[in-house]
């Protein structure tokens, strides 16, 4: 099957500063990839692009037709703050759209599968990080997307929780035969995760570099492979300045 999504040399500027400079890339069916690269180097915004959530661009973003359209994009967004609505249900913040009424049998189905069931009358102010985060998981999958865009979904949990979380979307991606593309600053968490990871970098941004991550899961987070693989990302990133 061809790519779910493909970006093709996507330009971004803001102002007279370009950002982003013809990267392209392509997200197939039932991958993940991560892009990986310093703080300002146009991560979010090509994600943004990717969801379609910003419009001013050049380039070309095409999304297959099979990406289901019945209840939204058949593309689902996690962003790097829960932002839940602090006056909704855990379970009212999964279900929440407008023109139609929520799926609760699909809404319970969800909380199990992110570990809070039970919790769908809880308030946003009763949850802890980790707990929040599962929400804004659970609210991403609900529109049962082919595509899940996640942007730094983990930064703001402790280590503990953010390994939990990444073994999570893991399981999910599997269980639900869903595409995942990840914003990340970290290395560890990119090549644990990912069956390719992008590298960008330069000033504006480009793609400097593409690593595949040919490991089997689960993986072993201390394996040599993936030590190897931290080191080869580390070099390109200090070669590209992005350091």
């Amino acid at each position: 099957m061809s790519a779910l999504i493909e970006l093709r040399r996507v330009s971004k500027s803001f102002g007279a500063t370009l950002v982003l400079d013809e990267v392209s890339l392509s997200l197939a069916p039932g991958e993940i990839i991560s892009l990986l690269g310093p703080s300002g180097c146009g991560k979010s915004t090509l994600l943004r692009i990717a969801a379609g959530l910003d419009r001013d661009y050049e380039g070309g973003l095409e999304l297959n037709p099979l990406l289901n359209f019945g209840r939204g994009s058949g593309i689902g967004v996690v962003f790097q703050e829960p932002r839940l609505m602090p006056w909704l249900s855990v379970a009212q913040n999964v279900g929440f759209a407008d023109g139609w009424v929520a799926d609760d049998k699909w809404i319970q189905q969800l909380l199990r599968d992110v570990g809070l069931q039970g919790r769908g009358d809880s308030l946003p102010k009763h949850l802890s990080g980790g707990q929040a985060q599962r929400v804004a998981i659970a609210r991403g999958l609900y529109g049962k997307p082919q595509v899940l865009l996640l942007d730094e979904p983990f930064s703001a949990v402790d280590a503990f929780t953010r390994m939990k979380l990444q073994d999570l979307v893991v399981e999910l991606a599997e269980r639900y035969e869903i595409a995942v593309l990840l914003v990340t600053h970290d290395l560890d968490e990119a090549f644990y995760l990912s069956d390719r990871v992008l590298i960008l970098g330069g000033t504006p941004s480009r793609l400097q570099r593409e690593l595949a991550v040919p490991l089997e899961r689960p993986r072993d987070r201390r394996s040599a492979e993936l030590a190897y693989l931290r080191g080869e990302a580390l070099t390109e990133l200090y070669q590209s300045h992005a350091l």
